[in-house]
């Protein structure tokens, strides 16, 4: 498709394509290049400022970066969003936390972007649930329900891993829904710590 890649007509095909976030096997396959010239034309114009790196093997266009939500879904799977940044999103923690906080089976990671970190805390397997692809305009985006963020929230603050904030508005939440997810963690304690803080 293109001999000879240059940056501008590249920006303008992802764009098109709507590719945010993507791999070298991506860029190569996209662009029907080599190897050798993918990781050239992607080192070099990580360094001249098109492209950042997320991790190794992963890249966004820096010029037009997708939301950080999105980037948060795709850096480290499975995984999706939870914690006090699902709960700020959902209006039932008062202030956006500093970092994209989300929930995974693998083990607890911290990626930085630019001035955004994204964290990544560990939850056993059969508690990996209660969350739902939401459409973020044209995007779709994995988040917990506001009842699954807030169990997950609670269920760290019991294990002393995070502070408890009193500025909770749990008003709107279902408690049923709330004490089914609470059950999935199966840890003594967490119920109670729950229902102080409904």
């Amino acid at each position: 498709m293109y001999t000879l890649l240059k940056p501008l007509p590249v920006r303008e095909e992802l764009i098109r394509r709507k590719v945010g976030v993507f791999t070298p096997q991506d860029f190569r396959r996209i662009f029907r290049t080599t190897d050798s010239k993918t990781k050239y034309f992607l080192e070099e114009y990580t360094k001249g400022g098109l492209f950042a790196r997320l991790k190794n093997g992963l890249y966004v266009l820096k010029t037009d970066p997708p939301p950080e939500e999105e980037i948060a879904n795709l850096i480290y799977r499975p995984s999706y969003i939870s914690f006090e940044y699902a709960l700020a999103t959902y209006d039932i923690l008062p202030e956006m936390p500093y970092s994209v906080t989300s929930a995974t089976t693998k083990p607890t990671r911290t990626f930085a972007m630019g001035s955004r970190t994204f964290s990544y805390y560990t939850i056993k397997r059969k508690a990996f649930t209660g969350y739902t692809p939401t459409k973020r305009g044209e995007r779709t985006i994995l988040i917990a329900e506001p009842e699954k963020a807030f169990v997950d929230y609670i269920y760290f603050v019991s294990l002393g891993k995070r502070a408890r904030n009193d500025r909770l508005n749990t008003a709107a939440l279902d408690k049923q829904k709330v004490l089914h997810y609470a059950s999935r963690y199966q840890r003594a304690g967490l119920d109670k710590m729950i229902g102080e803080s409904l």
